[in-house]
């Protein structure tokens, strides 16, 4: 269990892909260009495996924005985003209208 307060803490995001390129040398890393309003920024994640980059791009979905970046495979990522495991791998959690990118999660 954590505090509400540690939970306020938590800067949820909703983010449009802009961009996803496979990394190299990695069998499930994808970089993600986001747009989150005023604010472009890049995260690397997990999702290879259950999404194309084709298939991400335009796509909004939810990300932690107040992580502290994090180099994979020489690469900085700014945040993560949320997804549920599945059998079939990740499911990217997504708004089920659109939004504003950069709207915050309350």
């Amino acid at each position: 269990m954590i505090t509400y307060d540690d939970f306020a803490k938590i800067d949820l995001r909703v983010a449009t892909i802009e961009s996803a390129d496979e990394v190299d040398g990695s069998d499930k890393l994808v970089r993600l260009g986001l747009s989150l309003g005023e604010e472009k920024r890049q995260i690397i994640a997990g999702i290879k495996k259950k999404y194309t980059p084709v298939q991400l791009i335009g796509k909004q979905i939810i990300i932690v924005a107040n992580l502290e970046p994090r180099t994979l495979l020489g690469i900085e990522s700014n945040g993560m985003l949320l997804a549920a495991s599945s059998p079939d791998g990740p499911v990217l959690l997504q708004p089920d209208v659109r939004v504003g990118d950069g709207v915050q999660i309350k």
